[in-house]
């Protein structure tokens, strides 16, 4: 770790304010925790501040946690990453029938956007299973499966009916059980409106004008398999630390999630299963980000330096990217 990392305060001075959404990041240097902090509110309603266990809904970092719950199933002998989506969903129809569970992983499965198949009018909340009521109204796919990379929420949210189907649990039992318990992430969650609950909840928030306004939710926010898990960089620390044993899955298999296997949408980079895999300054990087109405999301790990950066923001559209790199230049690279 670089001195210059005591600076880190000045990098967060932007959520770091006492009227408006925050963020929580923390560092990960060997296996020890180098800096954590919560800045601004998690809650502004009720002036809750932002701290390192308060949860944030990770949006798109759910994928990584999507795939390892495909590969636990892969280890326990319970489903194939050749089985086609036909064996477990018969009802689709036309060229999505070909498509096999690797390709959901690696984005390049063609499945059409959920998000624009949404009928005009709808108003309750759509969950995993109405996802795939929306794609087999569908005969057609963006390309013929295995042959390109679009980055596809829809493939994620039928993974998480795969689990289900697999397992003979609900995807979010199957989590906690396989995963959460286990590496004892105690406050992650993936959320269920009426069922579970978000214990040092962050609320979303945009801006508007001069002030903010919450947009925690919207039609998609209850679709679990593509970005329903909340969660904190306490626990997100013991999900960081597990990628780097066999305590979830063997290292042959937990070895595909990290390696490339299709050129992504980035320049450079390619994507594993629920990871981008790249590099920066000649180190491989492990990253992912997330995005939805209200969050912002980041994770970069560098597992040559052994080497985590972690960011939640509860706000829209937060430039996370752009700061990552920053503390990047200044911890690790500086």
């Amino acid at each position: 770790m670089n001195a210059s990392c005591a600076r880190l305060d000045n990098f967060f001075s932007e959520y770091d304010r006492p009227d408006g959404p925050g963020a929580s990041v923390m560092l990960i240097d060997h296996g020890e925790i180098a800096f954590s902090a919560g800045y601004g509110l998690a809650n502004l309603e009720e002036k809750i501040a932002c701290a390192i266990d308060t949860n944030f809904r990770l949006a798109s970092l759910t994928k990584q946690l999507t795939a390892m719950a495909i590969l636990l199933l892969v280890q326990q002998s319970k489903v194939s990453l050749e089985a086609r989506l036909t064996d477990f969903f018969p009802e689709l129809t036309g060229s999505s029938r070909g498509i096999i569970l690797r390709q959901l992983l690696n984005h390049t499965s063609g499945l059409l956007d959920y998000e624009d198949q949404i009928p005009a009018g709808t108003a309750t909340p759509l969950v995993d299973r109405d996802v795939l009521n929306l794609l087999c109204q569908q005969t057609t796919t963006y390309f013929p499966p295995g042959t390109q990379f679009r980055y596809s929420n829809s493939g994620y949210a039928l993974l998480a009916l795969v689990v289900q189907a697999c397992s003979g649990e609900s995807f979010a039992r199957f989590l906690k059980q396989q995963i959460f318990a286990p590496l004892k992430m105690s406050g992650t969650v993936a959320y269920e409106a009426g069922i579970s609950v978000v214990s040092n909840r962050a609320y979303g928030y945009s801006g508007a004008g001069q002030g903010w306004v919450r947009t925690d939710q919207s039609l998609t926010s209850a679709v679990l398999g593509d970005g329903g898990i909340y969660s904190s960089v306490a626990d997100l620390y013991r999900w960081d630390q597990a990628l780097y044993t066999a305590e979830l899955v063997e290292p042959a298999l937990l070895e595909l999630a990290f390696t490339s296997s299709t050129a992504a949408d980035r320049p450079d980079t390619g994507y594993g299963f629920g990871w981008y895999i790249g590099q920066y300054r000649g180190l491989k990087e492990i990253w992912h980000y997330g995005n939805t109405i209200g969050f912002t999301t980041r994770i970069a790990r560098f597992p040559e330096k052994q080497f985590t950066i972690i960011i939640l923001a509860n706000r829209n559209e937060a430039p996370l990217g752009e700061l990552l790199r920053r503390v990047e230049e200044a911890c690790l690279l500086g």
